[in-house]
């Protein structure tokens, strides 16, 4: 039983020494934009992950990079540099351990490229991989513009983009990634290219959901539209009301005229410690438009709170940060049914209600709709690579959130959520309802969203990572994310089970 141990052991000890040898050469050629443990730029990386899972790996140093030439220097070093791993960390909004932060390893910050460009006909901007959404808006909202970008402001540019990105805009524009126009990526050699429908046109397609398969995006050029402000009416209601709620959720998501000026989020929340089940409802209409008619039906149900307002767009992303949490999501998506959220509802009760770990943990189940209408923009940059078709009529999506403080409780609260998505996911393909489709951004590190872009997709992505990325760094030295090759082990998996 010890020779296991013995490998792992020699294993660590080869891969701290190539940390360290590549933490030196990169101080060596890039100065004081590396930092050190203790040091108060490495404390303040360490100190801004949204999750304390990520803030719990110690990298053996932290890269700051000002400019993309930054990148292509450290990318080049690390590759070159036998046993060094890296991990890229936009904003560091991603709850999994390891998927923008690394042990020992190499952590590339890209806050400091943060630079936002609008053109001189206000049709396209530059923006800094590194950026958060409302700094974007900001920038923005004085030239009555926007993009299609995060919801919640705190969200980095570089993450949402490149997992699809769903915005208050979806619908009218389509995926985050679909308006992107050009992006500027370091390849694994370090060279920096950009890639768009004329230059790497397969790289740009790959890039459009494919996560961090392919290169380190140092900028996103993405294409504007006018905008202005809008309008957000919330509604809290008592989860007796679930009924009245969900059927008005349902009428709006399956419309074939689908209002592409809606953005509509309905959460059910449950804290353990009070047992007690809040309906909140998001209800953004993207035009100056308070109470518009698409709402209210569900205005309509009984509420404990009512409000409406006419806004900015920056203003309406200026959330409050929340203190650092341990957090997880997974996702599924499903085709329209009152009837069957209620089954969903009663599946989270009757799995939730007896678990109450050390310090407790709020779920918040959120449904949001995916209309074709949003899928139906894909076509005018190219193509995407997720693997939905606008003829397939509309959906919605589900995600399971949950936050608790004591890290005691990570694998007790992992597990009730695979128990709780297997039973709703089982119960929906069942009834016909479940679409294959996973939310990269909203997916959990146990499940293999890639493989749900379909087979010809994930072959595509698989092509393209072999063109670019011949020695397959970003596969194996970039650990962090959902994994081409690791995804392609889990379908055979799948496979030999099936046979």
């Amino acid at each position: 039983m010890g020779f296991p141990w013995a490998i792992l052991s020699c294993a660590s000890t080869v891969y701290a020494a190539g940390a360290g040898t590549c933490c030196s050469r990169l101080s060596e050629e890039l100065g004081t934009k590396v930092s050190f443990l203790s040091q108060p730029a490495y404390n303040g990386t360490e100190s801004s992950y949204w999750s304390l899972q990520e803030a719990g790996l110690k990298p053996g140093c932290i890269l700051h990079p000002s400019t993309p030439k930054d990148v292509s220097q450290a990318v080049s070093i690390i590759a070159a540099t036998d046993g060094c791993n890296m991990a890229v960390k936009g904003q560091g909004h991603a709850p999994g351990a390891g998927f923008a932060n690394i042990d020992g390893g190499v952590t590339i910050d890209m806050a400091g490229l943060n630079t936002t460009v609008l053109s001189p006909d206000r049709s396209v901007l530059g923006v800094g991989a590194g950026a958060a959404w409302l700094q974007v808006y900001q920038y923005l909202d004085p030239y009555n513009v926007s993009v299609a970008g995060g919801r919640n402001g705190l969200v980095g540019v570089g993450g949402l983009t490149l997992g699809g990105g769903i915005s208050h805009f979806s619908p009218r524009v389509g995926w985050a990634c679909d308006n992107v126009v050009n992006f500027e990526v370091v390849l694994a050699d370090g060279t920096l290219a950009n890639a768009n429908q004329n230059s790497h046109s397969d790289l740009y397609r790959a890039l459009k959901g494919g996560a961090n398969n392919f290169g380190l995006v140092t900028r996103f050029d993405l294409e504007t539209f006018p905008q202005g402000d809008i309008s957000v009416s919330t509604f809290v209601n008592n989860v007796s009301k679930r009924g009245p709620v969900l059927s008005a959720f349902t009428d709006i998501i399956s419309s074939p005229k689908f209002d592409v000026s809606v953005s509509l989020l309905v959460s059910f929340l449950y804290n353990s410690k009070s047992k007690a089940w809040t309906i909140s409802n998001s209800a953004v209409y993207t035009q100056p438009v308070l109470h518009p008619p698409v709402f209210d039906q569900l205005a309509a149900v009984p509420s404990i709170s009512n409000t409406s307002r006419i806004t900015s767009v920056a203003s309406l992303a200026d959330e409050a940060p929340t203190s650092p949490l341990n957090w997880l999501f997974a996702t599924a998506a499903f085709k329209p049914s009152a009837e069957f959220m209620l089954e969903t509802f009663e599946i989270l009760n009757n799995i939730l209600y007896s678990f109450n770990p050390q310090g407790g943990v709020v779920w918040d189940i959120a449904f949001e709709p995916l209309p074709s209408v949003m899928l139906s923009h894909a076509a005018k940059t190219g193509g995407n690579v997720l693997g939905l078709q606008s003829d397939e009529g509309n959906s919605y999506i589900m995600l399971i959130s949950a936050l608790w403080l004591d890290s005691a409780s990570n694998t007790a609260v992992e597990e009730v959520s695979r128990e709780v998505l297997s039973v709703i996911e089982s119960r929906a393909k069942a009834e016909g309802l479940l679409r294959k489709f996973q939310y990269i951004n909203y997916a959990a590190p146990y499940q293999a969203p890639l493989a749900s872009y379909g087979a010809e997709n994930f072959e595509f992505l698989k092509r393209v990572s072999r063109k670019y990325d011949p020695q397959a760094f970003f596969q194996h030295r970039v650990p962090g994310g959902f994994k081409l090759v690791e995804q392609s082990q889990q379908e055979l998996g799948v496979s030999n089970e099936e046979n």
